[in-house]
């Protein structure tokens, strides 16, 4: 592994100082952690997008959530062939070895993966449709929202997209047999939400109003 190098020094800083004062001051909590496991009530499924922070908007301690991120924060539909399947997995262990009580999908405003499936989709990246692309085919999963939303100018169709990863995920969801089986026994519920970075909002998707509104 000649291609690993030691850690910036910036990091290796902040990292002393969390130990000297967060770590210190929480010693004890720390522990209780690492020897009596992990029990997160909620899963949050959220995008790689360095902007959101999503322990931040809810408060969240150590152990709270059990968090996945990926781009654009999407769910695939079940596909049990043998391959390897992060974001599956992921859903697998919180459903069925965490037991979770909730999953939350959380959209954000300003997505790159979002805008690159609407160029995509749009005919504008050419790149993204090449096989070879990591990018293009994962964000082939939001192409059922993109022919929602097609109708929409760009500038609409930008934030109805976003709404619309969520909304697929959620509904990719519903397709893994043991997600279905937990909600149905109300053993779980789903929640989508939409974050606005810039101004700091969070709205959730209301099934009644078939839309989302502001929390």
């Amino acid at each position: 592994m000649d291609q690993a190098k030691p850690l910036p020094g910036y990091l290796v800083g902040r990292y002393h100082g969390w130990k000297a004062t967060t770590y210190q001051d929480n010693k004890a909590w720390y522990r209780r952690l690492a020897h009596g496991g992990q029990h997160p009530r909620a899963m949050i499924i959220s995008c790689c997008d360095s902007r959101q922070h999503v322990t931040s908007i809810f408060g969240a301690d150590e152990g709270e959530f059990f968090i996945h991120r990926n781009i654009a924060g999407l769910v695939p539909p079940y596909s049990p062939d043998g391959r390897n399947h992060g974001t599956s997995a992921t859903v697998e262990y919180a459903v069925t070895a965490l037991k979770v009580a909730h999953i939350i999908v959380i959209g954000h405003s300003g997505c790159g993966g979002v805008k690159g499936c609407d160029d995509m989709c749009s005919g504008h990246a050419p790149a993204l449709l090449e096989e070879s692309s990591f990018v293009g085919r994962w964000m082939d999963i939001l192409r059922p929202g993109y022919e929602r939303v097609s109708h929409l100018s760009a500038d609409a169709r930008g934030p109805a997209l976003e709404k619309q990863a969520v909304l697929v995920s959620l509904e990719n969801l519903m397709t893994f047999p043991f997600v279905r089986e937990a909600v149905e026994a109300e053993l779980m519920t789903l929640h989508g939400l939409w974050n606005d970075i810039g101004e700091g909002g969070l709205e959730q998707f209301d099934p009644a109003l078939n839309s989302f509104v502001a929390i």
